[in-house]
């Protein structure tokens, strides 16, 4: 009797004492206090439910019973009971959920909890109402407008430009609290322009008489002219366009009739400035030349039912001119997107003759999609068309002015080429947020409105402050953090390096040991530049890429591969031994002579004392091929030389 009285009241005691711990009780357990600021759904609150949340919580998914697509289904709050008080975050459990402090009962289930910064947001997005703007579904993914969106151009306040970049610039400045800069002098702009249009360095002669040339709109000029070089411009542009279009100089096609170069009709079409509109309706629609685009596909073969000739075409199509990605919703509805499998098959379907079966991860449906464009809004396509009138219903719809994400898609791409970083990130995903909303769809309206002439857009671009800003780097890590204050810095390609050693030496070599014999010359081209060659191991070192794949934008990153062939690749070495003896034929005169000229082509300025005494100091007392080369080698090994400032 007496052991049951003691056993009695010591589990009194025991519920007394589980009644009122202090974890029990919500407004006593230390969580990382509230944001002190009004959040913002968008920019605060989605991005962190999205990424943590959604996975289990929306999309047809709801774990626990609780979805979170839309603010009423928050409300509802899972299978036992409310998960958010309105008002009180303190006391929702959701607060309890995403502080991890009971491992058993966590959000997420696994991996990195939420920052206290992210839990802080949280708890004053709850505290503050639970606002949630209407149209925001997390059942859905974002996806960006599709047609074009008229921007007010607001009046300069402090800059003295005309340029409406200019002008919606210094708002997103103020809005970051940046000072508008400065803009890099007359020696860093010039090298800039000429590099990024036509691919080559400024002579020494143009580049002194620009410096010497005191008029205010002498930068405007150069663009001007250099623009109007359409040789030249083709010949630095078509890089990228090959890269883009997948188009080379080898392949299967002389068997099976596969991979067709478009080189000689992108050539002539970059030297003419054909509208863009019309350089895309061509390629999808093919005329005479262009017909590699799409039906040279068919060489690369059939790897699975993802990867048939009309589904890379469809690809291809997404992503080159939409920044849209087709490949997961190729095999499978996706998982990054609100793309289905009907989508891809029916787009896909244009492309072939015959009925196209949907294939589930490569096993087959029994279903078929029918034929249409990604947006049916913009048009339809008649299934009982031939191909070839499908091909061209497809191009109309596509190029559209309309189709505001078509001509967004393209400017963005020409940004990322001239300032090393697009106003979106990456450049083939079009749904995601850009650092500047206005300066993209600005720049989409006016290339739309001036009938898609891409060197009017360049000429926008170059000509204005942004562009003409001092560079910055960025290591790409996490581009949700990157704030522009000016062009990123960035490396030559391949081409241009070897085609600014061939300016400096006056030596263009064809393939090595052999005559030049090039499929489809392509007419008035005097010079080997390095667009022409086939890709071998000096190019592949420095980053061209292998173009059975879409590559838009190739890597910032050396590599050791690259130091490798830098230091002991023969194709660098043969250059600069054969460069170098017509280097001292053409400017051997003298040893300063020399110098002045190597540091005025190679780096666009003056050597220093210092640098001068080095380098006649390696030339010696007498001009030898041997020394020359050496030079010539430690010129180019300087990250002044290889990057674009």
């Amino acid at each position: 009797m007496r052991n049951r009285k003691y056993f009695a009241w010591m589990g009194f005691f025991l519920l007394v004492g589980m009644i009122l711990t202090p974890q029990t009780r919500a407004e006593e357990v230390q969580y990382a206090p509230a944001a002190n600021r009004t959040v913002s759904f968008q920019k605060d609150i989605e991005p962190v439910l999205r990424q943590n949340c959604a996975k289990c919580h929306a999309r047809g998914k709801a774990e626990g019973g609780f979805r979170m697509d839309v603010r009423d289904l928050v409300l509802i709050g899972s299978n036992t009971g409310r998960v958010v008080q309105t008002g009180d975050s303190q006391n929702s459990y959701l607060t309890h959920l995403i502080s991890g402090l009971d491992s058993s009962v966590r959000m997420p289930p696994s991996g990195e909890l939420l920052s206290e910064e992210q839990v802080g947001l949280i708890r004053a997005w709850i505290d503050q109402g639970l606002p949630w703007p209407d149209g925001i579904n997390l059942g859905r993914f974002k996806e960006a407008e599709l047609e074009p969106r008229e921007v007010i151009v607001p009046a300069a306040k402090a800059i003295h430009s005309e340029n409406p970049v200019d002008r919606l610039l210094e708002s997103y400045f103020q809005k970051n609290e940046i000072e508008f800069p400065e803009r890099v002098d007359d020696r860093l702009f010039a090298r800039r322009a000429y590099l990024d249009t036509i691919g080559l360095l400024p002579p020494p002669d143009q580049l002194e008489a620009f410096l010497e040339d005191d008029s205010p709109d002498k930068r405007n000029a150069l663009v001007e002219d250099l623009l109007s070089r359409n040789q030249e411009y083709a010949e630095n542009w078509i890089t990228f366009w090959n890269d883009l279009l997948r188009n080379d100089f080898t392949g299967t096609g002389y068997i099976d009739g596969g991979r067709k170069q478009i080189t000689d009709w992108l050539y002539h079409s970059l030297e003419a400035n054909k509208p863009y509109n019309q350089f895309v309706h061509e390629l999808v629609d093919p005329v005479t030349g262009s017909e590699g685009f799409i039906k040279g596909i068919v060489w690369r073969g059939v790897t699975n039912s993802s990867q048939t000739p009309a589904m890379q075409a469809a690809q291809n199509i997404g992503q080159v001119f939409m920044g849209i990605n087709l490949k997961c919703a190729s095999c499978h509805d996706s998982f990054i997107s609100n793309w289905t499998l009907k989508d891809s098959y029916g787009l896909a379907s244009v492309f072939s003759d015959d009925p196209l079966e949907i294939h589930r991860c490569d096993n087959p449906t029994g279903d078929h999609a029918p034929i249409k464009f990604l947006y049916e809004e913009l048009g339809t396509i008649d299934p009982n068309l031939p191909r070839d009138r499908r091909e061209e219903q497809l191009a109309n719809i596509l190029t559209d002015e309309q189709n505001g994400r078509f001509a967004r898609t393209f400017v963005n791409r020409l940004w990322a080429r001239l300032l090393g970083h697009g106003l979106i990130e990456p450049n083939d995903e079009m749904d995601r947020d850009p650092w500047s909303k206005d300066i993209l769809d600005w720049l989409a309206t006016d290339f739309i409105e001036n009938d898609f002439d891409v060197k009017h857009t360049m000429r926008v671009i170059l000509t204005s402050k942004a562009y003409q800003l001092p560079s910055s780097s960025w290591n790409g890590q996490n581009d949700k953090t990157f704030v522009f204050t000016g062009p990123v810095v960035k490396r030559m390609t391949a081409e241009q390096f070897r085609d600014s050693l061939c300016a400096i030496t006056n030596h263009w070599p064809g393939a090595p040991g052999t005559d030049l014999k090039i499929d489809n010359m392509v007419d008035g081209v005097t010079q080997t530049r390095s667009w022409m060659l086939k890709r071998d191991p000096f190019t592949v070192a420095m980053g061209r890429p292998n173009r059975d794949q879409i590559n838009s934008q190739r890597s910032p990153y050396a590599t050791t591969l690259q130091a490798l062939e830098l230091t002991n690749g023969s194709t660098l070495y043969d250059l600069l031994e054969q460069g170098a003896g017509r280097l001292i034929s053409d400017h051997g005169q003298s040893k300063e002579e020399l110098v002045h000229y190597l540091f005025l082509y190679g780096l666009g300025r003056e050597a220093t004392e210092a640098e001068k005494g080095m380098v006649l100091e390696m030339i010696g007392d007498e001009i030898s091929a041997e020394n020359v080369e050496d030079v010539l080698w430690s010129l180019a090994m300087l990250p002044e030389f290889q990057l674009i400032y």
